[in-house]
């Protein structure tokens, strides 16, 4: 097997239990002994200089995979310090916290996928590893000759979620400008663990003074038993939504299962997700400092747009991949532009404030910041955001891309949309589009009421489609214009596009 089939944008991610698996303890062992090489020639270290801290989520095969990442690194000469369960932006911290300051973090986990799967997020003090870098760490690690390696290692056991709950209280403390020991006193704050490993957040709230009646699924249990950890699921929401209103909570808070992502439910039990969820945050940081710029991935819609200009903001859409939002907000800081935000609607997160670290729980807490402060001013959370104009119709399709070269056939595609619409004033290509082809649409009289985004996915053959509307039927409208332009391109099965446009 050629290990590079692993990599998944800036991840290794594959199948780690079953007879299908791909991601075994040599290969988590070997990709250990590898990292250790890496920062070695980075850090101008000796092996026995270097430390790299290891973490996992909840899942079945986590203890066994971070076990042998351990076993790799010390035989390479390094010293492990594994902290057990933990989250993917805590294993960061560990690499700039006094008192840890790891040379390198690993995270073991497979983020929202199913149970079965496994993976390994890869960190510096600088921040994560980019897909060129994990690429090379896999070429690396398979022609590794482990038997050749005379390290010895130590592999320590220290946790370090302790710290890190006492960094979020520092910044809850910080924004409600007070130094109680229990600053959150009187809020009620529901958690929704996913059974992942985002549990301790409950107790990091009633230290507070929080209550957490209405919390769930606080227990890791790697099989996620109750529902998929992942706040863009739908039953997941709508789990955390009913407890919620059940227990009378101000606010509901969920993540997926190594904390990288979150989202949050308003007192009343609307969700507040995806183009909600930015909106927010981006309303908190542009009354903090109006003209700041909010990068979004490209899916976003453009009500939101709106909402971040009504707002004082600039928003800028990129493409879909965190690592890319967070990079190009990063350049557009460098470059001068105050930039405090890059988030994708998956839930995806990173504040300026935070290294930008793609952190949900970091997210949450400055969330919970405000809703501590409308409780007080007798208002919910979600009123900040009562402005946001949400389409009528929203879609997501999903086409399959069949030809051997997936991308070239998918860029075809896209070359076609995008001669075609530059030939019919009715097709107004995005002003902003930066990736695959965004089309908007008059309808009723209405200036760019509907509109469609084609692109290729980051990493797998095939094409998302994203489609809304501010009219009813307007998304099978512009569907059906699709459709028709793209009806004889080959290597593509439209069949779930002419289905959703009605179209046989």
């Amino acid at each position: 097997m050629d290990w590079l089939t692993l990599k998944s944008g800036s991840d290794v991610r594959g199948t780690a239990v079953g007879e299908d698996t791909v991601l075994t303890e040599e290969i988590t062992k070997a990709l250990g002994a590898a990292f250790v090489q890496k920062l070695c020639a980075e850090k101008h270290k000796s092996a026995e200089e270097i430390c790299i801290s290891l973490g996992r989520d909840s899942r079945i095969s986590g203890p066994a995979l971070l076990k042998a990442t351990a076993e790799g690194i010390a035989a390479a000469g390094a010293t492990a310090i594994d902290f057990g369960m933990c989250t993917t932006p805590a294993m960061f911290m560990s690499t700039i916290t006094v008192g840890f300051e790891t040379d390198g973090a690993i995270m073991i986990t497979a983020s929202h996928h199913p149970w079965n799967k496994n993976g390994m997020k890869f960190f510096t003090n600088k921040g994560g590893l980019e897909g060129k870098e994990v690429g090379g760490l896999l070429t690396q690690a398979q022609t590794l000759k482990m038997e050749n390696l005379q390290g010895n290692g130590l592999i320590k056991k220290t946790p370090f979620l302790p710290v890190y709950m006492n960094q979020l209280a520092d910044r809850i403390r910080k924004g409600l400008q007070t130094t109680s020991e229990k600053p959150l006193e009187g809020l009620q704050v529901a958690v929704d663990a996913g059974n992942g490993a985002g549990g301790f957040y409950t107790r990091l709230m009633e230290q507070l003074g929080a209550s957490t009646k209405g919390s769930q699924f606080l227990d890791p249990d790697g099989y996620f038993p109750n529902h998929i950890p992942n706040p863009e699921n739908p039953d997941a929401m709508k789990s955390i939504q009913k407890a919620v209103v059940e227990s009378g909570a101000d606010v509901g808070v969920i993540f997926d299962a190594d904390c990288d992502r979150a989202a949050i439910v308003d007192g009343d039990g609307k969700a507040i997700n995806r183009n909600c969820l930015i909106a927010l945050i981006s309303a908190i940081l542009l009354e903090e400092e109006p003209g700041q710029t909010i990068v979004t991935d490209s899916v976003t819609s453009s009500g939101l747009a709106d909402f971040i200009c009504e707002h004082g903001g600039k928003h800028y859409r990129f493409k879909r991949g965190y690592r890319n939002v967070i990079d190009e907000a990063i350049r557009l800081n460098e470059e001068g532009e105050r930039c405090p935000l890059a988030i994708e609607t998956s839930g995806h997160a990173a504040l300026r404030e935070n290294h930008f670290l793609d952190d949900g729980m970091y997210l949450v807490t400055v969330l919970i910041i405000r809703a501590m402060q409308m409780k007080q001013q007798g208002k919910r959370l979600g009123s900040i955001i009562a402005s946001l104009k949400e389409p009528a119709e929203s879609a997501e399709i999903r086409l399959n891309i069949t030809e051997t070269d997936f991308r070239a056939a998918g860029e075809k595609v896209i070359e076609l949309v995008t001669e075609y619409a530059k030939g019919n004033p009715d097709w107004h290509i995005a002003p902003d589009n930066r990736e695959g082809i965004r089309i908007s649409f008059d309808l009723e009289g209405q200036k760019d009421a509907a509109w469609f985004l084609l692109r290729l996915s980051v990493h797998d053959p095939v094409m998302p489609l994203n489609a809304e509307s501010d009219i009813s039927g307007g998304v099978q409208m512009v569907l059906q214009k699709l459709a028709e332009v793209i009806k004889d391109c080959q290597g593509i099965d439209l069949t779930p596009l002419r289905q959703a446009a009605s179209l046989s």
